[in-house]
C-alpha cells in the first residue's frame, strides 16, 4: 500500500496485468471459461495471487467490465467532442468513419460480443452495459443537436439510440461474425447513419 492508503504503482501494474489476462481469456475462450483458475493460468501466477486482487469471480468480472466500458466511453466522448464544435457534413462523416473503423478490429468486436453474452446471463453485467449505452446515446444525442439544428431534444435522443443500435448490430455483420460486408450494404449503412447524425428535419 502507498502512504496515502491506496495501491502502490507496482500493485496497479499487477492488477492491470491480471485484467489483461482476463481479457485474453474472455476473447479467446468466452465468458463461460472466465474462471479465476483460467485467468491465473493465463497470467502465469498462483491462484492465491489472483485472489489477493480479485477474491471472487464477480470481483474480477466487475473490474474487467468497468475497464472495457470506461475505455470505450472515453473513445466515444473524444470522438463526439472533437467534431461537436463544427456543423459541416464532413464532421459527421469523420465520426461515422471512426465508429465504423472499430469493426475492422477483430479483437474489439469479439470483446464486445462476449460482453453482450455476459450481460444476457448476468444482471450485474447487464446493468453495467445499460449504463454504458445510456452514456453513449447521450453523447451522440448532443452531437445530433449540433448537426441537425431544429431537432427537438427527444428527436435527437431517438436518432442517437437508433444510430447506436445500427452501429452495434452492424459490427457483427461487417466484422464477418454473422455475415459479410459489401460495397452496396456499406453505402446504404452510411446513408442511413449520416441521416441520423444530422439529416434534415421532416416537416
Amino acid at each position: 500500500m502507498s502512504a496515502a492508503g491506496g495501491p502502490t504503482s507496482k500493485g496497479r501494474q499487477r492488477r492491470t496485468a491480471l485484467l489483461d489476462a482476463a481479457e485474453r481469456v474472455l476473447t479467446g475462450s468466452g465468458g463461460s471459461e472466465l474462471t479465476l483458475r483460467a485467468v491465473a493460468e493465463e497470467a502465469g501466477v498462483r491462484l492465491g495471487h489472483l485472489q489477493y486482487y480479485f477474491p471472487a469471480r464477480s470481483d474480477l468480472l466487475s473490474a474487467l467490465l468497468d475497464r472495457i466500458l470506461a475505455s470505450s466511453l472515453e473513445r466515444v466522448t473524444a470522438l463526439t467532442e472533437l467534431t461537436a464544435a463544427h456543423t459541416h457534413g464532413t464532421d459527421r462523416e469523420a465520426l461515422l468513419d471512426a465508429v465504423l473503423s472499430d469493426h475492422d478490429d477483430p479483437r474489439l468486436v469479439m470483446l464486445f460480443t462476449e460482453v453482450w453474452a455476459l450481460a444476457a446471463h448476468d444482471e450485474e453485467a447487464a446493468a453495467a452495459v445499460r449504463a454504458f449505452y445510456d452514456q453513449y446515446v447521450t453523447h451522440v444525442a448532443a452531437f445530433v443537436r449540433e448537426h441537425a439544428p431544429g431537432v427537438s431534444e427527444a428527436e435527437a435522443h431517438h436518432r442517437a439510440e437508433v444510430f447506436v443500435m445500427l452501429m452495434e448490430g452492424s459490427a457483427l455483420f461487417r466484422s464477418g461474425i454473422t455475415g459479410r460486408r459489401t460495397a452496396g450494404t456499406d453505402a446504404r449503412l452510411r446513408e442511413a447513419a449520416l441521416t441520423l447524425l444530422g439529416g434534415a428535419v421532416r416537416p
